[in-house]
Parts: C-alpha cells; sequence; structure tokens
C-alpha cells in the first residue's frame, strides 16, 4: 500500500485509522511527501477555530519531584539539577505580567512534589481565580487521587494535562520505575474528565521502546476518552537521565502524527510545543503548519527557566518566552495565522465537512 490522498480523506472521514495505514503515513522514505496530509488537518483546524492561535502563558511552579521516571530530567535521583519552588507571590506576579502581556490562560506545571500540598495547590488556584476572573487556570502537576482533583477544581481550576505517555502497558514500564501504575495513570485521566476538567493527555514521539503498534495505541486511546487537549513532541534525551544516550524523536513523525491527530479528533485544542521548537528553528510553525492550534511561551521567572530541564537544551528564550510575543505574533502572522486574545477553550466536536 502507498500514499494517496484518498487515503487522508478515508481517514478523515471514518475518523478511526488502522495499524496499516499509520504504517502508511509513518513511512518517511517511501512517502517523503505528505503535503496533503498536512494540508487537511490544517483545513480541519481552520474550518473549526479559524486562524486564531491560542496562547497559554506557561508557570513552571517547581521542578522538585518525587517520581524517577527514566526520560525526566526533574527525576528525583538526578543529583546535578539545582532545585527550586516558586512562592505565591511569584506566581501571582507572572500571571500580572501575563495578564499585562495579553495572556488569558495560566499554565501551573510541575513535578510532583509533597511541598505543594492540595490546600497550597488550592490557595494559588483560588487567588487566580479571584484576581483574574476572566482567565482560565490550567493545572498540569502530575497524578493525584480524584479527591484532590476535585478540590482544584472547586477552588477554580478549568483545564488539568497529563501526559499518559504511552497507552501501552509494557511500553510503559519501559519508561517508568516499578513504583509507578499505568492503570492509575490512566484512571487519573478518566477521574479528570468525570470531573468536568477541559482534559489534556500526551505522549513522547519516539520514546525509547516505542513502535508503530504503540503509537497507534495512543491513537485508539485518545479516540477512546476524547479529551480535549492533546499535547505530543519528540523525545529529546536529557543527559542525567538512563535515556541519555538514546536518539531523539523525529521531527518528521511528530508533524505527521499532529495531522492524524487532528484529523481524527478535529475539534481538539492541539498545542505546537516547545520541544518541536528545540529541535527546529521553525519548529513551531511547522506544528501549525500541520493542525496545531495552540501555543505555550514561558512566564517563569527568568532565573529558573533554565532549572526546568526535562530535556536537554530546551528553549526558553527568544520566542519561546512570554517577553516574546510580539515577535511570536509576526512569525504567525507570516505563515497566515493570528495571535488570539482569548481563554482558548474546546468548542466541542463540531464535525468537519464531509
Amino acid at each position: 500500500m502507498k500514499y494517496y490522498p484518498e487515503l487522508v480523506d478515508e481517514i478523515a472521514f471514518k475518523r478511526d485509522i488502522t495499524v496499516e495505514q499509520l504504517c502508511v503515513f509513518l513511512d518517511v522514505e517511501t512517502n517523503p511527501d505528505v503535503s496533503y496530509l498536512h494540508e487537511k488537518a490544517r483545513g480541519t483546524t481552520k474550518r473549526v477555530y479559524g486562524n486564531g492561535i491560542y496562547i497559554r502563558g506557561l508557570i513552571e511552579l517547581t521542578n522538585y519531584c518525587k517520581n524517577n521516571c527514566y526520560y525526566c530530567g526533574i527525576r528525583c535521583e538526578n543529583r546535578e539539577i539545582q532545585r527550586y519552588r516558586l512562592t505565591k507571590d511569584q506566581v501571582m506576579q507572572c500571571c500580572e505580567e501575563g495578564h499585562r502581556l495579553g495572556f488569558r490562560t495560566f499554565v501551573l506545571q510541575g513535578g510532583e512534589d509533597p511541598y505543594f500540598t492540595d490546600e497550597k495547590i488550592c490557595e494559588i488556584v483560588r487567588d487566580i481565580r479571584r484576581q483574574y476572573p476572566d482567565c482560565a487556570i490550567t493545572l498540569s502537576l502530575g497524578e493525584k487521587e480524584k479527591e484532590s482533583y476535585q478540590r482544584y477544581y472547586d477552588a477554580g481550576a478549568n483545564r488539568y494535562l497529563l501526559r499518559h505517555e504511552t497507552a501501552d502497558e509494557t511500553h510503559y514500564r519501559k519508561l517508568h520505575p516499578p513504583q509507578m501504575d499505568f492503570h492509575h495513570r490512566i484512571r487519573c485521566l478518566r477521574d479528570l474528565k468525570q470531573i468536568g476538567y477541559q482534559t489534556g493527555c500526551g505522549m513522547m514521539v519516539g520514546s525509547p521502546g516505542q513502535t508503530v503498534r504503540t503509537i497507534w495505541n495512543d491513537l485508539q486511546f485518545i479516540l477512546e476518552l476524547q479529551p480535549q487537549m492533546v499535547g505530543i513532541g519528540p523525545f529529546i534525551p536529557q543527559h542525567a537521565t538512563p535515556f541519555a544516550k538514546e536518539t531523539s524523536g523525529s521531527l518528521e513523525w511528530t508533524l505527521r502524527l499532529l495531522s492524524i491527530i487532528r484529523l481524527l479528533h478535529p475539534s481538539v485544542l492541539l498545542p505546537s510545543t516547545t520541544a518541536l521548537g528545540t529541535i527546529h528553528p521553525k519548529g513551531r510553525e511547522l506544528g501549525i503548519l500541520s493542525g496545531g492550534n495552540v501555543v505555550m511561551p514561558n512566564l517563569s521567572p527568568r532565573d529558573v527557566r533554565d532549572k526546568y530541564l526535562l530535556y536537554d537544551h530546551k528553549a526558553n528564550t527568544g520566542e519561546e518566552a512570554a517577553e516574546g510575543l510580539e515577535r511570536l505574533r509576526e512569525r504567525m502572522q507570516v505563515i497566515g495565522y493570528e495571535i488570539l486574545i482569548d481563554r482558548g477553550d474546546f468548542k466541542g466536536q463540531i464535525q468537519e465537512e464531509r
């Protein structure tokens, strides 16, 4: 089987994909030109969301983490990293700066840090909600129990991002230590959706042990879960982890999967990630041109940005930084898109024109 535009139309119509079809799309050597795939994805995005790009202000709350994931630079056994925690006042200063710049979503991201108890998280969320009622609050703080997620939601959080990393249990065990439980991670995502969060999952492309079959499992999981957001980016090794010498994930595969996810789940919010901007100077643009519609510039204090290193050489200046928003706006305009001053909420399952 070779790549044909008809195959793109078929998966867009059926909102499903077989393993064999996925193999065709990911066969870079046989099918180097997938321009129609990206074109179809862009058209789908524009039918649902227009040519607007939503911005999220990323605030990296803490780089302490109790977990020891084999791929992650803030894993608890990394002795090289300089640890930090933001205070509530620092978080509020980030929000003040972000709101002035035009951000209407704040994303609090961090490792699973026991210091940040439910009470502390709820206090921060309540203060942001009280001071910025026009803004959405997104949390990305790892696995919690359902009761904790409910408390954050009741305090005013709107969205929660938790990458599932892989929907294949055997692959999950290759990425995480034995103490971590694949089923608990999946259950967390189901709990978040049940509570009412706009929920985000996602995975790394090219992580060690990943195969076309495991990626297909990820796509099937996304179709079943129907998250409001999906965050994917290429795996990039970090020098102080067991995966330090592994090969980075493919830019081409990442872009093709962004387009495929857009066709399978047309109304999903789909970030063009920092990892894309790290491995390619125009990674942000390429992600948008492959069907993405969200970017997440860094609002964290400048003196901690180079300490939140999930992977090596992470981009955190220039257009990756909140203060570079005007330059980012110009770069998006060059490719025909507009940065929006908007919360950028999920628009529901809007049917694509057949």
